[in-house]
């Protein structure tokens, strides 16, 4: 039995999200012995590299458009990037600043309609709402406090829809009308790539900001084994794998409504977090976790009452 295109892209997606859910924990050990820009732009830089290494003559064939396009989408997911690592330094109620960062996969397809005319499902309109108060009873134990961190955590998951969508128009090949009337057509950037130029980057972008910002001699006299370790799985299944299979998916439908299954990422980091460091989940949090995925039943209603059905329909001698 073959699979479809999209049914494809979301078991992609959903694979997506277990991997950013474990990233999570190698980023969080690794910043607790080095500065969270310098992490991050090594974390990036090396896992360019690494696929670099792969892509090599897909870079080499890349016309100067492309390219172009590929840094434009690096430095709109680099700029997403460092508002998030200034709102998590800053700010002080980290679960309002992953929920409010959470709600860049709920932005998704309302930019998509708002910058790029796309039509959105209306099952997607309908699921976003539910997404959204599934991320609030998981992340707002002590409720939404507005300050300068959160705001830094509104404008990075505003940008990250924004990457988002123009990663997908990256990944496929897109038509577009010029002034004159007259039709463009920008073709597919390969997935691998595209991700190797948008990940180096994101490794420059952070790496800037790092050089004016933080100590860099302490990290590199008293780097440990240990360290290099997590910094080297954050760089290679959290960010070198992740994000190729990631835009991989995405370039497998030009459609966003697809995203809303990465609203498991916070869930799944919720559960793994529970599992690694002992902490605790609420009834609440499980709460939230129910309602992300009723979210996902809501968006894919369409195939799932189709799957019903099958499996409910007499069976033929």
């Amino acid at each position: 039995m073959t699979i479809s295109q999209a049914h494809k892209a979301d078991l992609l997606l959903l694979v997506v999200t277990l991997l950013a859910a474990i990233s999570w924990m190698f980023s969080k050990e690794a910043v607790l012995a080095m500065p969270p820009l310098l992490f991050m732009s090594l974390r990036f830089l090396l896992a360019s590299v690494l696929l670099g290494c792969i892509a090599h003559r897909q870079l080499r064939r890349l016309s100067r458009q492309q390219l172009i396009r590929s840094a434009r989408v690096g430095l709109v997911f680099g700029t997403a990037m460092s508002f998030w690592i200034v709102g998590l330094a800053v700010g002080d109620h980290v679960g309002e600043g992953a929920f409010l960062t959470s709600l860049g996969v709920v932005l998704v397809p309302v930019i998509a309609r708002i910058v790029f005319a796309e039509t959105v499902p209306t099952s997607t309109w309908l699921a976003l709402p539910v997404a959204a108060g599934g991320l609030a009873l998981l992340s707002l134990e002590q409720g939404l406090h507005l300050d300068v961190g959160q705001l830094c955590f509104v404008a990075a998951a505003t940008i990250f829809a924004l990457y988002f969508n123009l990663n997908t128009r990256a990944a496929n090949t897109i038509a577009i009308q010029s002034a004159s009337g007259e039709r463009i057509e920008h073709p597919r950037i390969p997935a691998m790539a595209l991700t190797t130029v948008v990940l180096a980057v994101v490794a420059l972008v952070t790496g800037t900001l790092s050089a004016f910002n933080e100590p860099w001699g302490p990290v590199f006299t008293s780097m440990t084994p240990s360290l290099v370790m997590w910094i080297v799985l954050s760089a290679s299944i959290g960010t070198a794998l992740r994000f190729l299979v990631q835009t991989y998916a995405q370039s497998l439908s030009l459609h966003s409504h697809g995203v809303v299954i990465m609203v498991l990422e916070p869930m799944w980091t919720a559960l793994i977090a529970a599992a690694w460091f002992g902490e605790h989940m609420t009834w609440i949090q499980l709460a939230g976790c129910a309602l992300i995925f009723i979210s996902l039943l809501v968006n894919r209603w369409r195939r799932v009452r189709t799957l019903l059905k099958s499996l409910v329909a007499p069976k033929r001698p």
